[in-house]
């Protein structure tokens, strides 16, 4: 037990869970609305906006996992910065549009975007299901980051899991949104120190960059079963592209990130957002080069997930140890916060009030959603306490995959009305099943599928694959209902409401 690390861990911690339960006053509102509880009054500005979707989108599994990447992999565990960089000016585009949409008419969820937009509630059904499946092994994994750093300290046993999982769920009941975006400011002034500590001290102790490197390229190439490369081979082009592309369209889909845009107080806001978040990829390219320290601080750990948690007890002082500790368990709080919010806004708009209870007040929609809330953290401990981690990995392999084939209802139908809605259920569907037969062919072990294409092998990231399956049936299934003018039904929004003029800013 590292009894002054745990300490300082514990002090933290104990800080945040009190900023949690007092941000419940913080901007006050009737936290018995949805609106209200789930999406802060959508009253949040610039700066705190900032922190809340780099909170959200920066996680403590990206930097326990990112780094145990680069670790194993070398040069493809940095696809994490291009995918990061090329997701914020589809960001500046897109995501003002969803947020001028759901001001006018209320929506709280992008299912609730495409309910209005194609008037079917099936379609917007099978979103807000994939929205909620892809989310719980999200919160999952960063209840395994958390998971980490606790053994590291020599903390065993789930109990002390339990515990956090127990004050997250409180407060979160209790506070709503305001919570992890008041906790996101203190969780990411600790990984800006906790980063630029390692990337100064670490490499001086270790005899410089260029002995890093060449440690990397030295270990990387022996890996088994598959042998990593500081450099990426012209083989490995297309896998890194593609999955580079496919996660960076992605991002912003699952819902999480939605709820984070929808909370925004304007427009103007997500767009100063969008040029101001990639200072976070800045960090995470830093963070990626903690795997390769790993490799030249001569770490062997049972798992990569570990290599982070070992360099840090290694290379720092107990008390520096307890602060980078504090800041990895913070960074999955906040997510984990957000992503039961956002997963219990999907089931209570998209589930509960349209399929089960239609007439139901508002405080009584606030209600279920604080519920569901609870239930989605207590699934993903469940996951935790009682299923491997490399299970969990597993599907969050698929619910990249999954969330992908969101893209067309919600994307393109911020832009254009073309598509028929029937059309876009089916292509859901086929992309679904490409996707998935792809991940359980490779037995979960890769995200990258290989494609003979007229002769030529391609591999590419599955979720690409899907999505193109899924666009192709959905093209070509419009255009037949288009022929015979069937499947069209009244669109519930108007033009202006994608523009700044409809929501007044």
């Amino acid at each position: 037990m590292n009894w002054t690390a745990f300490i300082v861990f514990l002090i933290l911690f104990l800080f945040v869970t009190g900023l949690g339960f007092w941000a419940a006053r913080w901007k006050k509102g009737d936290l018995n609305l949805l609106s209200e509880w789930g999406l802060a009054g959508r009253g949040f500005g610039t700066v705190i906006t900032w922190f809340l979707l780099g909170g959200d989108l920066y996680t403590a599994y990206t930097f326990i996992a990112v780094p145990a990447l680069v670790f194993g992999s070398g040069a493809m565990g940095f696809y994490a910065m291009p995918y990061t960089i090329v997701a914020y000016p589809f960001v500046f585009m897109a995501m003002p549009r969803l947020w001028s949409v759901a001001k006018k008419h209320g929506y709280v969820t992008a299912a609730d975007f495409v309910k209005g937009r194609y008037n079917s509630s099936s379609l917007a059904l099978v979103i807000a299901l994939t929205g909620i499946l892809a989310t719980m092994p999200y919160i999952a994994l960063q209840l395994a980051g958390m998971q980490a750093v606790l053994s590291a300290m020599g903390i065993g046993g789930e109990f002390p899991l339990i515990i956090a999982f127990l004050i997250l769920a409180v407060y979160t009941y209790t506070s709503g949104l305001r919570a992890p975006a008041a906790i996101a400011v203190v969780k990411d002034v600790l990984i800006y120190v906790t980063v630029i500590a390692a990337v100064v001290i670490i490499p001086a102790k270790l005899g410089g960059w260029g002995h890093i490197f060449h440690a990397a390229a030295t270990a990387l190439p022996l890996r088994k079963p598959a042998p990593g490369a500081l450099i990426l081979g012209p083989k490995a082009y297309t896998a890194f592209t593609t999955l580079a592309l496919g996660s960076a369209f992605a991002l912003f889909l699952y819902p999480h990130s939605v709820t984070g845009v929808l909370s925004s107080s304007s427009r103007q806001v997500i767009k100063r957002n969008a040029a101001l978040l990639p200072a976070y990829s800045f960090v995470l390219g830093l963070i990626a080069l903690l795997g390769y320290m790993a490799i030249a601080a001569g770490l062997h750990p049972k798992t990569p997930t570990l290599a982070v948690p070992l360099l840090f007890l290694k290379e720092f002082p107990s008390w520096f140890v307890g602060v980078a500790f504090a800041a990895i368990a913070i960074g999955a709080l906040v997510p984990a916060a957000i992503m039961s919010i956002a997963a219990a806004n999907l089931f209570t708009r998209n589930v509960y009030r349209e399929y089960i209870r239609p007439h139901c007040t508002d405080r009584q929609e606030s209600r279920v959603a604080k519920l569901t809330s609870l239930v989605v953290k207590l699934g993903a401990l469940i996951f935790i306490v009682f299923l491997p981690n490399t299970f969990i990995i597993n599907f969050q392999l698929l619910g990249g995959v999954w969330i992908l084939q969101t893209l067309p209802a919600v994307v393109f139908g911020l832009y254009t009305r073309w598509f028929r809605g029937a059309a876009l259920f089916v292509g859901w569907l086929s992309g679904m099943g490409v996707g998935t037969y792809m991940a359980i062919a490779q037995s979960f072990k890769s995200s990258i599928f290989p494609v003979d294409l007229f002769g030529v092998t391609v591999s590419a990231y599955a979720a690409v694959w899907a999505l193109a399956v899924n666009l192709i049936v959905a093209v070509v299934l419009t255009l037949i209902l288009r022929a015979v003018s069937q499947g069209e039904t009244a669109d519930l929004t108007s033009p202006a409401d994608y523009e700044a003029t409809s929501a007044g800013v």
